[in-house]
């Protein structure tokens, strides 16, 4: 049976071919998301204007809203999915999509309604005024109105990883997002003329995510062997279990909103509009930058959970040091360009002349300790994988809100820094939360029991 050879690999195959299989299909997946989000603000930037590229930049937080509740629901279905293959529970298994599809319409709808009637007020929480301010709210409305879109797809992308079915997963989820790539400087020189080129941008955005919902739907009514769409309703069975493991994926979503709130909040603070503009630029680099480890983390997900349900304690050790060290040498790619050429990198979203050049030296700040994240990111899957969702959420706080926004509030004012505390503050929480994070897994698995349970 194909599962059953999925599972056999996921139990037996060796950790470091595992990873390769498992990462290189979900981190380049990941990268063409990651690529279509930042070629909004690229495209907008160099065919629109630096304004309305800030006013994405702004705007982008905000979508992380629908993205907390398919996060929630799918990585909360993905973890109990994949333990309940290591059980070989297939009566879990067949709940698992029905119940999905049932929450993510509920979400879908509140989420579509409370964000298109508080889009202005929700903006201004940010920060953002004048132009930036009126070209956000016309942008967010139209990405609003794609919630339940969105919301599905990504969210049962996330089962269809949990399964261990990575290239399957790669190959629905990068279509939608290759069709957005080619969709928006079209969308933009047809539509800028009549004053709606940044509004292209997300027209062509809401398109690809309904075409990427409608492939991800036939999927498992038609393709899907082991997963099925079958009788939709949510399961009170299965929701505690989800909801314990998908709230510290919700919160890595929404807290991301919070977060980067506060930092356009403060820079609007200390440098005006010119701060936003460029912490926008390198926020949107550096959630790419986040992308390809994410990538990584969806490929170690099913392996741990997996593992963990088979009780095989030892192996799911070897594989979060395989995983974490992958995710490190990855890293480079992206931080060896940022301190060797940042003003290059920030030209990419920003072509007004000088402003770039402004911002290299706070840049390279912010980037300094991105190298040291593969081992927070590995360690958040791990802990969601085997459903120890408070020590996830607790890693998720810290970096989010309990570190952070002190050291964003109170940096700027020592010394003098001024905005330079605010890029400070992002490097410094990472810094700090990587040890924290070392000891939370260190200890996690000296109580993980001596020895395992032989795999059937």
């Amino acid at each position: 049976m194909k599962q059953l050879d999925t599972r056999t690999k996921l139990l037996t195959q060796s950790p470091f071919s595992l990873m390769i299989e498992l990462s290189i299909p979900a981190v380049l997946g990941m990268v063409v998301v990651g690529l279509y989000n930042m070629m909004d603000s690229i495209f907008v930037g160099q065919m629109v204007g630096a304004a309305q590229m800030g006013a994405i930049s702004v705007s982008y937080p905000f979508t992380l809203i629908n993205a907390g509740s398919a996060a929630m629901i799918g990585v909360g279905s993905a973890s109990v999915l994949s333990r309940a293959i290591g059980k070989k529970d297939k009566d879990t298994v067949k709940k698992i999509m029905g119940n999905l599809v049932a929450m993510i319409a509920i979400l879908s709808l509140i989420y579509t309604i409370v964000g298109t009637i508080f889009t202005r007020p929700l903006l201004l929480l940010a920060g953002a005024k004048g132009d930036l301010l009126n070209y956000a709210e016309r942008y967010l409305r139209i990405i609003f109105t794609g919630s339940l879109f969105v919301n599905f797809f990504q969210s049962a992308n996330m089962v269809i990883r949990g399964e261990g079915q990575l290239k399957k997963a790669m190959s629905i989820i990068s279509s939608g997002a290759i069709l957005n790539i080619l969709l928006d400087p079209i969308f933009i020189m047809v539509l800028k003329p009549f004053g709606l080129g940044m509004e292209a941008a997300a027209y062509a955005t809401v398109f690809s995510q309904f075409v990427q919902a409608i492939i991800t739907w036939w999927y498992f009514k038609n393709k899907s062997v082991y997963v099925k769409i079958e009788k939709i309703k949510v399961d009170s069975s299965l929701m505690p279990q989800i909801l314990s493991v998908g709230i510290s994926a919700l919160l890595m979503q929404v807290l991301t909103l919070v977060q980067q709130t506060v930092i356009f909040r403060v820079a609007s603070s200390y440098g005006g509009e010119t701060a936003q503009i460029l912490l926008g630029a390198a926020l949107r680099f550096w959630n790419f930058a986040f992308v390809p480890l994410w990538g990584i983390s969806q490929g170690f997900q099913p392996a741990a959970g997996t593992n963990f349900g088979a009780k095989d304690y030892n192996r799911v050790k070897k594989l979060t040091y395989t995983f974490i060290t992958a995710a490190t040498v990855l890293s480079l790619l992206f931080f060896i360009p940022v301190e060797l050429f940042p003003e290059k990198v920030l030209s990419m979203f920003i072509t007004t002349p000088g402003v770039a050049a402004s911002g290299t030296t706070n840049f390279r700040i912010m980037f300094s300790t991105y190298i040291l994240q593969g081992s927070f990111i590995i360690a958040v899957t791990l802990f969601q994988s085997i459903g120890k969702a408070k020590k996830a959420t607790w890693l998720v706080l810290l970096r989010q809100i309990i570190l952070f926004i002190p050291l964003a509030i109170l940096l700027p004012k020592v010394s003098g820094m001024g905005i330079c505390g605010v890029w400070l503050a992002i490097a410094l929480t990472d810094a700090i939360l990587v040890v924290i994070t070392a000891t939370m897994t260190t200890t996690e698995f000296r109580h993980f029991p001596k020895n395992s349970i032989c795999k059937q």
